[in-house]
């Protein structure tokens, strides 16, 4: 819960600066619906002039407001997210990468994990914001999961 920072100028481009806050929230509303994460209900959405999204609504696991956050806040024209879920099995939030030029999946593994062959861990815990382990670009807040035993 709380709020996380994203790079206002990266991300997706869903709406135009002239979109209004309800109309750019609709819009953020029906990406998050195209997701069809498991586990997320009732989802509502809110934007201010200030480009802060804030999302409420019920998610199964950390795992699932974690993806809701991401998906919500990796839109160009959102600084931040207001993590407003009640989560049925909270659990710690989970820790964030902003992408940097240059960057790859196997890169932040081997930042996080001492090794580039868990960037695998990194893409399925962002999926199905990631289409692809090798499209990501700088800005992109991307989850970094917790490994069972880190090699």
């Amino acid at each position: 819960m709380g709020l996380i920072n994203f790079i206002k100028e990266a991300g997706e481009k869903l709406f135009h600066t002239d979109n209004s806050n309800s109309e750019k929230a609709e819009k953020i509303q029906a990406h998050i619906n195209t997701l069809n994460l498991p586990g997320a209900s009732n989802i509502n959405v809110n934007v201010d002039d200030s480009g802060v999204a804030s999302l409420s609504g019920n998610a199964d696991t950390q795992q699932t407001a974690d993806k809701l956050v991401v998906a919500a806040g990796n839109i160009d024209g959102i600084s931040d997210v207001n993590n407003a879920l009640t989560v049925s099995a909270p659990a710690p939030a989970a820790q964030y990468y902003t992408v940097q030029s240059g960057d790859t999946l196997s890169a932040i593994s081997r930042r996080y994990y001492g090794s580039a062959n868990h960037y695998q861990a990194i893409f399925e815990s962002n999926q199905p914001m990631l289409s692809h382990p090798d499209k990501i670009y700088p800005g992109q807040k991307l989850i970094i999961p917790e490994l069972a035993t880190k090699q």
